[in-house]
């Protein structure tokens, strides 16, 4: 049955294409049957660093042209992928880890391809971010991806304190050496906010640290283990208590006008009349659907 399939994966993958190809962020095994197919046919690849993509290629058996394409020759190196292409070949481009054009080396090979004609399919696989995300607990279905937080401690307060009050769960990425720093800071601005810390995703020392900020700030504090490896912080959304006490004129406002007009539209309008809060407003006219 997996060899059809991977049959049926080499059989789709087309010329003239440039294939971005997620690979393993550490388990070797979560690599894609599609992704292999790719590897396996591809004419060149396109990596990050060809020594860690070796390791990879040669751990299944591959061999492949490699292509140096790093974030600094990135530009120049995407005339000769340009070239591959119009020659008919197929190209995949690799990062060390994880989905290329994220956090990664990428976007600007990417784009120069699709200006120049040709065809850009991705191959979905491990993704730190999702990964961190589905383990979390968060309930509400809307969140931010920032990657990398600043380095400086001016720019990165600045940021954390902008998320002080939102409604959605923020997922970010961090270094060991400033991990201490930025919990420290989030401590000072929401040391009661929930939080996960997701270290080494699919590595042999794996670990998710779940509470507050306060709870998670102590645990890095007495296990210097839990400062190593790569990290994953996801943000739980700050929850507040929900004004449900409206107005019985809010409430009346609301049910004439939500009778005529779309719920958000009579929402706002209610908003405006009676100075209630919209989202209130909005939510009690769900509650009579």
């Amino acid at each position: 049955m997996m060899q059809k399939h991977y049959q049926k994966a080499c059989d789709s993958i087309s010329a003239g294409t440039l294939y971005v190809v997620a690979t393993p962020i550490g388990n070797l095994a979560d690599i894609t049957l599609r992704a292999l197919a790719v590897l396996q046919r591809a004419d060149v690849v396109c990596a990050e660093d060809t020594r860690v993509t070796a390791q990879l290629l040669s751990a299944y058996g591959i061999q492949s042209k490699l292509l140096s394409v790093r974030e600094h020759n990135e530009q120049h190196m995407a005339g000769k992928v340009i070239e591959a292409l119009s020659d008919g070949l197929i190209v995949a481009q690799v990062s060390d880890a994880g989905t290329p054009a994220v956090c990664d080396p990428g976007a600007k090979l990417v784009e120069r391809v699709r200006e120049a004609g040709f065809k850009v399919a991705p191959v979905l696989g491990a993704s730190a971010v999702m990964g961190a995300l589905s383990v979390a607990g968060v309930v509400e279905p809307n969140f931010y991806f920032h990657g990398f937080l600043p380095s400086k401690t001016g720019e990165r307060r600045k940021l954390l304190a902008s998320w002080s009050d939102v409604e959605y769960a923020v997922v970010m990425f961090e270094t060991p050496h400033r991990i201490a720093a930025t919990l420290e800071d989030m401590a000072t601005l929401f040391p009661n906010r929930k939080v996960m810390l997701a270290r080494e995703i699919s590595k042999t020392f794996e670990t998710f640290l779940s509470g507050t900020v306060l709870d998670i700030q102590t645990a890095v504090q007495e296990d210097t283990n839990q400062s190593r490896g790569e990290m994953v912080i996801v943000l739980h959304p700050d929850i507040k208590e929900k004004q449900t006490e409206l107005s019985e004129h809010a409430q009346n406002v609301m049910k004439i006008l939500a009778a005529e007009l779309p719920t958000k539209q009579a929402s706002d309008l209610a908003a405006k009349i009676t100075g209630e809060s919209k989202k209130a407003l909005y939510d009690l006219a769900l509650t009579w659907k």
